[in-house]
This record gives C-alpha cells, structure tokens and sequence, in this order.
C-alpha cells in the first residue's frame, strides 16, 4: 500500500515540473508500467491533486497537470 501513495508522490512531482505530461511520459519517467500510473493519475484527479488537461478517447491520449 505504501508503495502506492510513494509512487503518487513521484508521479505528483514529475506533473508539477513537466506540466501536460502525458501518462506514457508519466510512467516512463518514473520508472513504471502505464497501468500502475493510470491508477495513479486516476486516483490522484479523484482527490482533486491533478486535472486533465485535454481528454482523449483513450487514457494514453491524456494530460495532467497540478490543480489551481
């Protein structure tokens, strides 16, 4: 479970430098599978940390970034 909420921290600190980062770039960045940073994305806009940037008709096609 820990390493879950380590890996949002990661994947909060890479959006916030490179905002509009899509979630490939995301997940190669930090070292990790699309899937795994899919839930990160996922859970980290649910908790109103990130917003979508342009939505796509896939999740691939997404960007991020911090929320105002």
């Amino acid at each position: 479970m820990q390493r879950g909420y380590r890996r949002d921290r990661a994947v909060l600190v890479h959006i916030a430098v490179h905002p509009g980062a899509a979630m490939r770039h995301v997940a190669r960045a930090v070292g990790a599978s699309e899937r795994v940073v899919a839930r990160n994305l996922d859970r980290l806009t649910d908790d109103g940390l990130l917003v979508v940037v342009s939505d796509g008709a896939t999740s691939a096609l997404r960007s991020y970034r911090l929320a105002s």
